[in-house]
């Protein structure tokens, strides 16, 4: 078989739809293999690729999928052919909407046996882009504070896990009471719903002054963010959904803070970023996840004929961790 299905957008824009189409196996190039996708990840980023916000990095799949769950199936000629078989899920920076996709053999994650690949399909974006956050960029010790908003998002979900873990106090922020549950269910010590509370003032009757903020939010939150930092504290900024500007930045308490305050994203690193990234987590965290100590919290399992439906669901900002469709 030489041709798979795919679902590419249609329509790019703010009204944008997903549509099956055919095409050619991606190619494998030295040190990939070709894996069978069953289940993919859906992302954010994907709805973002959608609206024509957040194209493809130049020379990768243009087809949306950034993190998948599957069987090696094929191996570059410099790949050890022990890999044809194995459980896997990773990351990729696009193509994981297809039935096949080509992976960098140092970016798979090996599954157990009896691991579920529907849930491993919402595992490795989520769970690297939080060790990433926490340890690459902000070098977490026992005993830190963390302060993450979108705490019921997956990559809050997943980054609660990972502090939890390694020893942090972990507060967040959420729009609901469900969405706290949910939080407080993963490990987190403080909940506050932002809809009902001012989380600096919370924080601060709290003497609680994080050392590692993780935020999507951007906008006025920064300014916010940098009054409860911790002295030599750490801001990562992951997104930007309350506006991409921000105002009445207070530069004096950021000098007198040292703080640090840092944009990341993880699609557009090169490959060998990516696996120092995989082999750093793995070496960590790999025993967590391979005795199901990590979670990565699925929501929902969706077919593929409802992969509209899916990115619909995503968009109305209800979802708690990780959505995944199933071919």
């Amino acid at each position: 078989m030489n041709t798979m299905r795919y679902f590419d957008y249609q329509n790019v824009g703010e009204h944008y739809c997903l549509h099956e189409q055919n095409g050619a196996l991606p190619n494998v190039a030295a040190s990939q293999v070709l894996v069978q996708v069953e289940a993919f990840g859906l992302n954010r980023a994907d709805v973002l690729q959608g609206q024509g916000k957040y194209p493809a990095p130049p020379g990768h799949s243009t087809i949306p999928g950034l993190e998948v769950a599957g069987c090696v199936v094929t191996c570059a000629e410099d790949v050890d052919k022990g890999l044809i078989g194995k459980r896997v899920c990773c990351i990729v920076s696009g193509g994981g909407y297809a039935e096949y996709v080509s992976v960098d053999a140092r970016h798979l994650i090996f599954l157990p046996e009896e691991a579920q690949l529907d849930a491993a399909a919402g595992l490795a974006e989520v769970f690297l882009t939080s060790y990433q956050c926490l340890f690459d960029l902000s070098a977490l010790q026992a005993g830190q504070r963390v302060l993450i908003h979108a705490g019921a998002s997956g990559v809050g979900l997943a980054a609660i896990q990972l502090a939890k873990l390694s020893g942090a106090t972990v507060a967040v922020t959420a729009s609901s009471a469900d969405k706290l549950a949910a939080c407080g269910e993963n490990g987190a010590d403080i909940l506050i719903n932002y809809r009902q509370q001012d989380f600096v003032e919370v924080l601060k009757q709290q003497q609680f002054f994080p050392n590692i903020i993780i935020d999507v939010v951007g906008g006025d939150y920064t300014p916010r963010n940098l009054q409860v930092l911790a002295l030599d504290g750490h801001i990562i900024q992951l997104a930007m959904l309350g506006g991409r500007y921000v105002t009445q930045l207070d530069m004096g308490l950021m000098l007198m803070k040292r703080a640090k305050l840092q944009g990341s994203t993880l699609r557009n690193r090169s490959d060998d970023y990516k696996a120092a990234l995989v082999s750093g987590f793995v070496a960590r965290f790999g025993t967590a996840l391979s005795n199901g100590g990590l979670n990565p919290n699925i929501m929902r399992v969706m077919d593929i004929s409802a992969v509209n439906d899916a990115h619909a669901l995503l968009q109305t900002n209800q979802t708690v961790g990780k959505l995944v469709v199933r071919w």
